[in-house]
């Protein structure tokens, strides 16, 4: 079979033959063919029993409340509960009110006022008094003083007069004696005197300071009452508001309120607040645009809270919405 050569996949081939040795051994090495990959056999898919799904998975799977835009869970409660928590807001602010006005009545600092200076008045007596007891006794014992010199004066003199002293020697001895117990009794005269006056004017101020003891005390007394007065007044407002109070609370739903009551811990005792005219009435400032539609948007059962405050916004008539 002369012309022709045979191909390394056996097909034979016209043309001359290949002159070089390198070439006839390229051209008789056979060519590489790439084996065509497996099929893998279609994996058994393996067919779970049906059967009632655990519990567990469940609760792990169950979709969550849906969240508010700050990440807490969205609270429902109808409009009037709403309208009935703005009224239980109005009692706990009353009820403040009167704890703030029994705490700061004007009696108060009137009666500590009248305290203060009705102890001190009687601590001013008690020193009058104590002097003019101390006077008094300083007194009599100058009197004392002043009446034993007098009657020695006296019987000196009565020697004196009776002649029964002849020796000129005792007689200027007995004279020198009665001019010296005369100028003693008149020193002593005068220290009476000085006590006395001493006397009188603690006498004085004592009997000042007890007219002024009674004063104030009366004084204190009247304030007092008053004072009294007024507390009774403002204890029986606060039996009856907190009566009305929890009359009201029971029927606004219990996780309402906890929040409510949560709130007006934090905020100052305020936790609900009314939207008027667009402006919550809990930090007075007014809602912008964007606050007002997502709040226009709400159902009217979602408790929607002030951008500001975060207190409770409860939606009325005069929203402005």
């Amino acid at each position: 079979m002369s012309g022709g050569r045979v191909s390394p996949v056996g097909v034979r081939t016209v043309g001359p033959r290949p002159s070089g040795g390198r070439d006839r051994a390229a051209s008789a090495r056979p060519a590489l063919v790439r084996p065509a990959p497996a099929v893998r056999p279609a994996r058994r898919v393996r067919q779970h029993q049906r059967g009632p799904v655990p519990e567990q998975f469940v609760r792990q799977h169950r979709p969550s409340p849906t969240p508010t835009h700050h990440g807490s869970p969205q609270l429902n409660a109808a409009p009037a509960d709403q309208i009935r928590l703005l009224e239980v807001q109005s009692l706990d602010t009353r009820l403040t009110q009167l704890a703030h006005r029994r705490k700061n009545l004007p009696e108060h600092e009137e009666v500590q006022r009248l305290e203060t200076d009705l102890t001190q008045l009687r601590d001013l007596l008690v020193a009058a008094q104590t002097e003019e007891s101390d006077t008094g006794r300083e007194q009599t014992k100058a009197e004392q003083d002043v009446d034993q010199v007098r009657q020695r004066a006296a019987r000196n003199q009565q020697r004196l007069d009776s002649g029964a002293v002849s020796n000129p020697k005792d007689l200027e001895s007995l004279q020198s004696e009665i001019a010296s117990l005369a100028k003693r009794q008149g020193d002593l005269e005068d220290v009476v005197l000085e006590v006395m006056e001493r006397r009188e004017s603690a006498q004085q101020r004592a009997a000042e300071l007890g007219e002024r003891v009674d004063s104030v005390t009366a004084k204190l007394d009247e304030v007092t009452a008053r004072r009294d007065a007024t507390l009774a007044e403002i204890d029986a407002s606060v039996t009856e508001t907190r009566a009305e109070r929890e009359s009201l609370a029971e029927g606004v739903p219990g996780d309402l309120l906890k929040l409510y009551d949560r709130i007006r811990e934090r905020e100052g005792g305020v936790g609900a607040a009314k939207l008027f005219q667009r402006r919550c009435e809990g930090c007075r400032l007014e809602l912008n645009i964007t606050e007002l539609n997502e709040v226009r948007d709400a159902p009217s059962d979602a408790v929607v809270r002030c951008e500001n405050c975060r207190r409770i916004l409860v939606r009325t008539q005069d929203s402005g919405l």
